[in-house]
């Protein structure tokens, strides 16, 4: 392999981890939080308003599953922040299981070889090791974040149709555990995979809510969120349970109707973001081919090491304040 090939995959290879590293950072401060404060905020607020006109006392059913849902929506917040960073939980709902250990034991590989890499291309020592740390902690967790979203959004497409398939149960007369039982036999991974496990987890003796509790570890979605806070306030204060679970099921379509009507509106920004943001790495690749001497010794002075340091950490922070402008979360 030349020298100029050599040089032109380390200079892709460092501002790839350091994007990814960037992403991993953005992408990891999700807006379910928020939206939890703002469900929290609106619940506080119709409360107070109506404790001020006496219209409804305290003790009434309705009140009491006002504070009943406040209280679940807070001790779930905190749940999601102790959980978001969490690279096991990451893992999880990317379907990798749980084997943290062996994660960092592939991380740590990548970066050595990365360091390697590095070296045989003649980059000074702490270039090499800054690249090292990129590889080995950025981009790793970049992938398990990038597949992680993949699969958490096929979950969330297709979580509606088990509210409805437990709609239809409820309505002929079957149990809830029997309607759990139909859509993890019948329903699509990662749907069904998620939907078995938590039936096997009610049989071996769990409850309800610890079962839910689990999924939810599995897979943070607002989805599960919102299905496990339903199920346990029927379970608590009673009710109609198809007619809470069909309400659920159009709030959550809508919301898919809403995510995507976001998403075209934004196809526009997005794309320019995508263009801006590979417009230096591109100028510098084309560059590098049409005339390789004329790059060298940006690769090999430490002044331009130096430069070429700086541009990454410049590209990294535009990356990271582009995809917060143009990350609209529903």
């Amino acid at each position: 392999m030349s020298p100029t090939i050599v040089i032109l995959l380390t200079a892709f290879l460092g501002f790839l981890v350091v994007a990814g590293a960037g992403l991993a950072i953005a992408g990891a401060n999700t807006a379910q939080s928020r939206t939890m404060k703002r469900a929290q905020s609106i619940i506080a607020r119709t409360t107070t308003a109506e404790t001020k006109r006496g219209g409804r006392g305290p003790g009434t059913a309705q009140e009491q599953r006002r504070k009943q849902m406040l209280k679940t929506l807070r001790d779930q917040d905190k749940q999601q922040r102790r959980i978001t960073l969490s690279i096991g939980a990451r893992m999880q709902a990317a379907g990798l299981g749980d084997n943290i250990r062996n994660f960092w034991i592939a991380s740590g590989i990548l970066g050595v070889v990365v360091f390697i890499f590095a070296l045989a291309a003649q980059q000074a020592l702490w270039v090499a090791i800054i690249l090292s740390l990129a590889g080995g902690l950025g981009l790793p967790r970049w992938v398990v974040g990038f597949i992680a979203k993949r699969r958490t959004a096929k979950f969330t497409q297709t979580f509606p149709d088990a509210m409805d398939i437990i709609v239809r149960g409820i309505k002929s007369g079957l149990p809830v555990h029997d309607c759990l039982r139909v859509i993890a036999q019948e329903s699509p991974e990662p749907l069904g995979g998620e939907f078995k496990r938590m039936v096997e987890n009610v049989g071996m003796g769990l409850s309800m809510d610890q079962a839910l509790e689990k999924m939810f570890e599995r897979m943070p979605t607002a989805e599960v969120r919102f299905f496990g806070i339903v199920l346990a306030i029927q379970q608590k204060t009673g009710g109609n349970l198809a007619e809470a679970l069909g309400n659920l099921s159009s709030v959550v379509r809508a919301r898919k109707l809403m995510r995507e009507k976001i998403k075209a509106l934004s196809g526009e920004a997005v794309a320019s973001a995508f263009i801006i943001g590979s417009m230096p790495p591109a100028v510098v690749t084309m560059i590098t081919v049409i005339s390789p001497l004329y790059m060298l010794p940006m690769f090999q002075d430490p002044r331009g090491q130096v430069m070429l340091g700086a541009g990454c950490c410049w590209m990294a922070l535009g990356i990271f304040v582009m995809r917060h402008m143009i990350n609209f979360k529903i």
